[in-house]
């Protein structure tokens, strides 16, 4: 979901118009009637005679609107924020000190992509994932189930997203304390018959042909969610400690490293399809033979950023102790695991301060976030330990 803001439209509205969202009322008004009603009202007047109307109120001022009521409603809609919609996930469930424990018994809905299926004589074993977190929740399945039929079909295979409602009860397993004893389970979206990523463990080279699958890996889910621990952690520290956020600009006109490795961005070469195939004599010159940028988008030469540093540093004169977050690219043609042509950097930028506060600073927010993902990514921290670089969880608690 993506948000942006815009400026405010030039609606001009009368005194004391009202918005009304899919508010109800009756045609014909001869009393006073509420803004908001409820939704479920005990009226002789027939639901016919309802209408739903959008944004009414800005668009006709001339109703019966009291300034009293405006107000009220003002104060009314103010004091409160929305609660968004919040699903149970499976780490709600399996991420508790008692792994679920505290759950058996009750009915919960949980909504996934099947990581491996398993049909036997008598029951079917499904094991669902929703990315909230490295474990799997199993789900026990016989053939009383309402959606049965879609298992036994076929339809349901690896891969597939899937709908399940079911009674959390103890597992007779050794890999997990409790499972879902499936009462009804609904197809959202099949599988391909190819679909790449089964059980087995695969190459990270093959997972670069399949990039639009290897999230649902453990490996890259688990990168992502503590990639997202660390980001929020970033944040939290320091706003903790009195910094401001700063977004610097993405494309900029300085090299603020002054190497002179970044990468241009031009619209003088023509856009997507049309590059491979567009010859270089398209690029306008001068008469000197140079390149003619005042025929560019900007007007001159224009990079993407290499640091947000320049930017903290105006900053900081302002505003005292800033930080910046966000992504940097270098154009630096090394194919080593310590070169990268695209990362986030971390740039903080102290007014006042000397060579010591910088240090401590430093020091501070390493050993802050380091804490921060032991002790809330504690399952794919132990994963990353066991696959990826063993003993990573004793050098880091050092």
């Amino acid at each position: 979901m993506a948000t942006a803001f815009v400026p405010s439209t030039t609606l001009r509205l009368r005194p004391y118009s009202t918005l009304r969202c899919l508010s109800f009322y009756p045609k014909n008004l001869t009393k006073p009637y509420p803004v908001f009603p409820p939704l479920i009202r005990r009226s002789p007047i027939s639901p016919r005679r309802f209408f739903s109307s959008v944004i009414s109120g800005a668009l006709h001022s001339g109703e019966r609107t009291k300034s009293e009521l405006a107000e009220k409603q003002k104060g009314q809609m103010g004091s409160k924020v929305g609660e968004f919609r919040k699903k149970l996930k499976i780490v709600d469930v399996k991420g508790g000190p008692d792994e679920g424990l505290d759950r058996v018994g009750l009915m919960i809905v949980v909504a996934g992509w099947v990581r491996t299926l398993r049909a036997q004589s008598s029951v079917t074993f499904i094991e669902v994932n929703d990315g909230s977190c490295l474990s799997n929740m199993q789900c026990v399945m016989t053939s009383d189930a309402e959606g049965y039929d879609q298992v036994k079909s076929g339809l349901i295979t690896t891969g597939a997203s899937i709908w399940i409602q079911g009674n959390v009860v103890p597992s007779q397993g050794s890999k997990q304390k409790v499972e879902l004893k499936v009462n009804k389970i609904v197809l959202v979206g099949k599988s391909d018959p190819s679909y790449p990523i089964q059980k087995k463990r695969v190459s990270r080279e093959f997972l670069r042909t399949k990039a639009h699958l290897r999230p649902r890996t453990n490996t890259f889910g688990a990168v992502a969610r503590v990639r997202n621990a660390l980001a929020y952690a970033t944040h939290k520290f320091f706003q903790e400690n009195g910094f401001i956020w700063i977004s610097s600009p993405i494309i900029t006109a300085s090299d603020c490293e002054g190497a002179g490795e970044q990468f241009c961005v031009t619209t003088l070469i023509p856009s997507s399809r049309e590059a491979v195939e567009s010859p270089v004599d398209a690029i306008p010159k001068t008469k000197d033979g140079l390149i003619d940028w005042s025929q560019d988008f900007f007007e001159k030469p224009a990079f993407l950023t290499v640091s947000g540093q320049l930017n903290a540093e105006t900053y900081a004169t302002a505003l005292s102790d800033v930080y910046t977050f966000g992504p940097t690219f270098r154009a630096e043609n090394s194919n080593t695991s310590r070169h990268l042509a695209e990362f986030w950097m971390i740039e903080p930028e102290l007014a006042f301060a000397d060579l010591k506060d910088d240090m401590a600073c430093a020091t501070a927010y390493l050993q802050y976030v380091v804490r921060y993902i032991l002790d809330n990514c504690k399952e794919d921290m132990d994963f990353f330990n066991t696959w990826i670089e063993k003993g990573i969880i004793d050098r880091l608690s050092v």
